[in-house]
């Protein structure tokens, strides 16, 4: 992709990881906006740019929350129940192993995240050090999607495949709902499993409608360090 643009008459906001994540987006562009703090930090970058280059692109939100913000920052959004594919998509993760697989869904939005993602022609994922563990698990629970009806079945047939785990609630202590209208159950994911096999195997629960698995969607994931510098990391290349 066309990675040049011109510069801006005004200085931006100095956010390396935003500015990265944001470079190789160019006129004509359908966008992907991830959810969370990170992707918002994209979406605030991305927002200059349009403003200050007169970028010609379409936003595809991910989540009425990001949608609120594409908004407020003046981002051209579209419906994508009309569209087939995006050309570029970024977002965050809430863990990132060596190969590239990820955690997500601690905003709750992981299934508009990985529809988004599916139809996108690249996908580029923002996550800081400490996010980077050893195995999926290390850190974060794992979200799982699920029907309000059913919920105790589906739960028992969760634990039965070794996930325990609690029902998410928002801070007043009411259910938390997402987007489309599920319930997440936060489960606990232990060391050894093939992550593959228990992806297939959530997906096979009626009443499960999505989980936070994304194991294959990163093309590439930016890491923030410590120091502030951005490293790179490639999807590794199947033997």
């Amino acid at each position: 992709m066309h990675r040049g643009f011109a510069l801006s008459s005004q200085p931006r906001t100095a956010d390396p990881l935003a500015e990265a994540a944001i470079a190789e987006i160019t006129s004509g562009m359908i966008v992907g906006l991830g959810t969370g703090r990170t992707a918002s930090r994209a979406i605030t970058a991305l927002s200059e740019r349009v403003r200050d280059e007169k970028l010609d692109i379409r936003c595809v939100p991910t989540s009425h929350v990001t949608e609120t913000l594409a908004r407020s920052q003046g981002l051209p959004l579209i419906d994508f129940a009309m569209e087939e594919e995006v050309d570029y998509l970024f977002d965050g993760a809430d863990e990132v192993d060596p190969m590239l697989r990820m955690i997500k869904g601690a905003g709750g939005a992981m299934t508009r995240e990985r529809i988004v993602a599916y139809a996108a022609k690249r996908r580029v994922y923002m996550v800081q050090e400490a996010k980077m563990v050893h195995r999926l698990g290390e850190r974060a629970s794992l979200p799982v999607a699920v029907l309000a009806f059913g919920l105790a079945s589906t739960r028992a047939s969760l634990r039965r495949l070794g996930l325990n785990g609690v029902v998410r609630r928002t801070m007043d202590g009411h259910l938390f709902l997402t987007d489309n209208g599920s319930l997440i159950i936060d489960v606990t994911l232990t060391e050894g499993r093939s992550l593959d096999e228990l992806a297939a195997e959530i997906n096979d629960i009626p009443g499960v409608l999505d989980h936070g698995l994304f194991l294959d969607e990163a093309d590439e994931v930016l890491v923030e360090t410590k120091a502030g510098s951005i490293e790179r990391l490639h999807r590794p290349m199947p033997e």
